[in-house]
């Protein structure tokens, strides 16, 4: 299937397709990210929260939460006419990260949400990425009443290597999570680029 728009006559264009993972605590905002900016309805796979997973679904600091992602979100954005981004949200309960795999099969890049009144749930996902050599920004979701700490103290309590991007966003806002989107892209493609360099001493 075609997605570019034909200008001026010019036959349409091909566009370069991307999938990027959207990744996270439990109730750090992915499916409201991925709903931010995606041009189709979203796939989303949400259940209610049940008395049986109180135990082990923390809700501190997200007390409204009532649903949660048990295998994927799943939408698609068109940043040019010749790029097009696929996003899959990764579910962010422990006891849903078998699937990560699966979805990481492929991916250009990632974003981790970062919540700073839970700062310590997406600890799990940066190790992940890192771990895989995927390579990914930190998006730290600004809720409203939460507090606002210095990016460089987030990067620091988050232990990030100096050349991994970290960015203030809005996952409700299309505009703000345009800019992580664009800035994973970038990001991905200066890591590719620097891990074809020879390494000269």
């Amino acid at each position: 299937m075609v997605f570019g728009r034909s200008k001026g006559g010019k036959h349409p264009v091909e566009p370069v397709t991307l999938k990027i993972l959207v990744a996270g605590g439990f109730g750090v905002g992915k499916t409201t990210l991925v709903g931010a900016v995606s041009e189709i309805k979203p796939l989303r796979t949400e259940e209610l929260l049940t008395e049986a997973g109180r135990p082990v679904d923390d809700l501190t600091g997200v007390e409204g939460k009532h649903t949660t992602t048990v295998a994927m979100d799943f939408g698609r954005i068109t940043l040019r006419d010749d790029l097009v981004l696929y996003l899959f949200g990764t579910p962010g309960q422990e006891r849903f990260w078998f699937m990560w795999d699966e979805l990481s099969e492929g991916a250009l890049g990632a974003v981790v949400l970062a919540d700073t009144r839970r700062l310590e749930d997406c600890f799990a996902a940066v190790d992940y990425f890192e771990r895989r050599s995927i390579p990914f920004l930190v998006g730290v979701n600004c809720f409203e009443g939460a507090a606002r700490y210095p990016a460089e103290d987030v990067r620091r309590a988050l232990d990030l290597d100096p050349d991994v991007p970290l960015v203030m966003c809005d996952a409700r806002d299309r505009e703000s999570v345009k800019e992580v989107l664009v800035g994973v892209v970038q990001h991905a493609m200066a890591y590719a680029a620097a891990r074809r360099s020879p390494v000269t001493t």
